[in-house]
């Protein structure tokens, strides 16, 4: 009977993991953050922060159309995160 019940919680959090991108790469490889956080910049973003998360640039801000943004970015090549 615990075991139905635990179910829900085991699945959304499973699904929650999935969903967040995930960046393998050594960080001895990665982009500086000031060179990405210019690189973005340059693009029209607008960072409020810049994070990591599982291995992953993190961005919060607006794009250059002022639209709020969250986005995952690999540290290493500066393409978004899959």
């Amino acid at each position: 009977m615990k075991s139905l019940l635990l179910l829900p919680v085991i699945i959304a959090i499973s699904t929650a993991a999935l969903a967040e991108p995930t960046c393998n790469a050594p960080k001895d490889k990665w982009m500086k953050q000031a060179d990405f956080k210019h690189s973005m910049e340059v693009q029209g973003y607008k960072i409020k922060t810049l994070k990591v998360t599982n291995g992953c640039y993190e961005v919060y801000g607006h794009d250059k159309s002022g639209k709020r943004v969250e986005i995952s970015f690999d540290p290493v090549t500066g393409s978004p995160a899959k």
